[in-house]
């Protein structure tokens, strides 16, 4: 990729993909407070500002070393988690689900503004390539973040939601049990395609297929 065409592949990726990392990881800490748990805002982490947020590893040097690395065909990366200390939950076990459901929803959300913005753009015959660049990156990252942060693996958020709705027992122990090992876990089944194939597209055409349900009206009465 040419220097020019790179600078402009990064300026646009680059306001949709720090709001959908600082809200999601925000949206976390403002639902653990609404259930009992203040620690995110006492270790100053209870806000939109995206530098208290930005893990200089996880969210600039794999992202930019996986981009040349495979040249653009797969990034990964990943911000500072918001701290939650679930003990402090009112029901722990039912509120987790909450506060892990809370981040992939707002990026959900963030994937609808974003097709809004586009819809509005088009329609006030904006056809620079740059919003429109912009638009559809929001979506696409958005829609990435929700439908990764659901694979039902601890430490991922469907983890967290999977062991908050299994019954105790065995199931959930073996669960926490292989939460040390699940982020290595996920991102070998990442490198195999087996995230890809079996989780990502899918969930993903289901999220374009609304995407598309929701739009359809405004495009019909835009006609």
């Amino acid at each position: 990729m040419e220097a020019s065409n790179l600078i402009q592949t990064v300026l646009i990726y680059a306001l949709p993909v720090i709001f959908a990392i600082t809200v999601h990881e925000a949206a976390h800490g403002y639902v653990a407070r609404h259930f009992g748990d203040n620690t995110a805002q006492m270790m100053g982490r209870l806000t939109l500002n995206p530098l208290k947020h930005i893990d200089p590893i996880g969210t600039i040097a794999m992202p930019i070393l996986l981009y040349f690395a495979t040249s653009g065909a797969f990034l990964f990366g990943y911000a500072k988690p918001v701290p939650v200390n679930f003990g402090h939950l009112r029901n722990p076990k039912r509120d987790m689900i909450w506060v892990a459901l809370a981040g992939p929803a707002s990026n959900f959300i963030q994937a609808i503004l974003w097709t809004l913005f586009l819809v509005g753009i088009t329609v006030a015959g904006v056809q620079e390539r740059f919003f429109v660049g912009m638009a559809n990156a929001g979506i696409l990252t958005n829609l990435v973040m929700w439908a990764f942060n659901l694979f039902p693996l601890p430490p991922l958020d469907g983890g967290r939601i999977l062991a908050g709705l299994l019954p105790r027992g065995r199931a959930q122990y073996w669960l926490a049990r292989v939460e040390p090992f699940g982020f290595f876990i996920v991102m070998g089944l990442v490198v195999l395609g087996v995230v890809g194939s079996l989780w990502l597209r899918p969930l993903m055409g289901l999220g374009y297929a609304f995407l598309n349900l929701l739009i359809s009206p405004i495009a019909a009465l835009l006609r």
